[in-house]
């Protein structure tokens, strides 16, 4: 039910099993790095109830303050997690978990816009129907589209995303 291959693209239908296994894992994490979290969030497609997702937990932590991060290391390595630094994806940690991959972290210090946008996204699929089901034809197509390239399919959701952003105020 989860783990995503390197190099595959493919979704399976929502399940009430990725709640579960957001949430155990949003235990051990707090319990492992204690203060240094702030909240723990169930980011993606996978936080989306009814939407189809790659079966991959992402999760976001959001920090008091940027450079406690490297100092959350050792804590999620124990946990399974391998560090990927801070040059992946903008203003943020970056950790994945499995081969295949089942989960990946994004750490945030609180306030950061690219969080903002990951919650308001996230919020903004789960109490509109019509978004949510035109993103999960995109998505669909898109998937089949792209089985083998993972940022193809990522950048082919930017128009999308962005023109939520827009009617949300993110420009």
């Amino acid at each position: 039910m989860l783990g995503l291959p390197k190099g595959e693209v493919f979704l399976i239908p929502w399940t009430n099993e990725w709640v579960k296994e957001f949430k155990n894992e949003s235990e051990k994490i707090t319990y492992e790095l204690g203060e240094l979290v702030l909240t723990v969030h169930h980011i993606g497609s996978t936080a989306v109830k009814s939407l189809s997702a790659k079966p991959v937990i992402d999760i976001a932590i959001e920090l008091k303050d940027f450079q406690h991060g490297k100092h959350c290391v050792q804590g999620l390595e124990r946990l399974g997690y391998r560090y990927k630094g801070t040059d992946i994806l903008p203003e943020r940690h970056y950790f994945s978990k499995g081969e295949p991959r089942t989960h990946q972290i994004h750490m945030f210090q609180t306030g950061n816009i690219y969080l903002k946008k990951q919650l308001a996204f996230r919020d903004y699929l789960l109490n509109d129907i019509e978004a949510l089901n035109k993103y999960q034809t995109l998505k669909e197509s898109l998937s089949r589209t792209h089985q083998t390239d993972k940022i193809a399919y990522s950048h082919a959701k930017t128009d999308f995303i962005n023109t939520i952003m827009e009617k949300l105020g993110f420009n």
